[in-house]
């Protein structure tokens, strides 16, 4: 990225401090970074970070001119579009009813965006798909490997142990009850130490870390290929406190979109966020919406909102370009992200064990 500064489309005022502070090329100033800008040539880190979001662009665009057109001016046609569509891989949540309203899962290219209140879910979805998404290609999976943007602190390892050993064990009863050759040699690598492995966990405790991870993710993903998935979770913690100017806010929002846009389709990955829930304030009444705004309901390709009725989660698909409006009900279990059971008929309750929290009836309590 030898670009010179001066031909950057940049304010010339911002221009002319880079230049006084001995920067020459792009590369120099992405190098730097955000905090190492903001100190050299005294502007603040939220001006920096701007200045390195159009530098990275420019450069990409430039990256692409020079591939032969591999980027924006890339020319296809419609039929070309729908066979590349139908040669992308879902990640399984193992809830075949959210399946089912998805299309077949969460699909690689796309952004999926999951909002609901505290509590409902969202997080065990993400570690759940961080999970699945190294599923071997023999059992339906994609082989590949996730990467998790941890913003709130929720990412719990053990949790992950258990939806892993799940995981495996679930496998493990595929390959039993088929008797394939493919499926023993891909369980001999398939183990929880090995998915475990293959989860690489960042910690960004504020939006100037998760704009940076963000921004520095293409040159990870050049390094591990197989990452299939990147989780943000959440991805409206950062950004709603300590904002005054909320122009600027929303800019380096559509820019971290813009961003996830490019990564998503570039390296065949499914970008997953989590949002929270705001309160909405109307004439007559007051309502739930997603967090951040208007303009960002246009970031994700497939929005899911999650919700309660009394006990029971919900998971309504909001907006889809391809599939229509619906609920499904799912819950949590200690495996995992699963389907809702039907309850046990009055026939089944005579064979079932007995709660270990009651006490047993004696042969007179019975008797009265």
């Amino acid at each position: 990225m030898q670009r010179e500064v001066g031909t950057l489309p940049l304010a010339p005022a911002l221009r002319a401090r880079l230049a006084a502070a001995g920067f020459q090329t792009a590369q120099e100033l992405l190098d730097t970074g955000p905090c190492g800008l903001s100190k050299e040539i005294g502007i603040s880190r939220e001006e920096a970070l701007e200045a390195l979001q159009v530098v990275r662009q420019e450069c990409h665009g430039d990256t692409a001119r020079t591939a032969g057109g591999s980027g924006a001016t890339r020319k296809c046609t419609a039929l070309e579009l729908l066979e590349e569509e139908q040669t992308q891989g879902f990640i399984i949540t193992f809830c075949s009813a959210l399946d089912n309203i998805l299309g077949g899962g969460v699909q690689l290219t796309k952004i999926t965006e999951i909002c609901g209140a505290p509590g409902v879910g969202k997080t065990q979805l993400c570690m759940q798909l961080a999970v699945d998404v190294q599923i071997p290609e023999c059992f339906g999976g994609v082989a590949g490997e996730a990467v998790f943007i941890d913003t709130e602190g929720s990412f719990m390892v053990d949790r992950v142990v258990d939806i892993a050993a799940a995981c495996v064990q679930h496998c493990h009863l595929i390959a039993e009850a088929q008797q394939e050759e493919d499926h023993g040699k891909a369980l001999e690598t398939f183990s929880v130490e090995n998915i475990l492995s293959h989860i690489y966990c960042f910690r960004c405790r504020d939006y100037t870390e998760l704009l940076a991870q963000v921004y520095l993710l293409p040159e990870f993903l050049a390094e591990h290929s197989k990452v299939r998935l990147v989780v943000i979770d959440g991805i409206a913690f950062p950004f709603r406190h300590d904002f005054e100017d909320l122009a600027l806010r929303t800019r380096l929002l559509n820019g971290l979109a813009q961003q996830l846009i490019i990564t998503a389709n570039e390296h065949r990955a499914a970008v997953v966020l989590t949002n929270q829930m705001t309160t909405r304030i109307g004439q007559s009444q007051s309502t739930l919406v997603p967090a951040l705004g208007e303009s960002w309901g246009h970031a994700a390709t497939v929005r899911l909102i999650f919700h309660w009725d009394n006990t029971q989660r919900l998971a309504t698909l909001y907006k889809s370009p391809s599939q229509k409006e619906s609920t499904i009900a799912y819950e949590i279990t200690p495996h995992g992200f699963r389907d809702v059971q039907p309850p046990a008929g009055p026939a089944s309750t005579a064979g079932t064990e007995p709660n270990p929290r009651k006490r047993p009836r004696t042969e007179e309590e019975k008797q009265q």
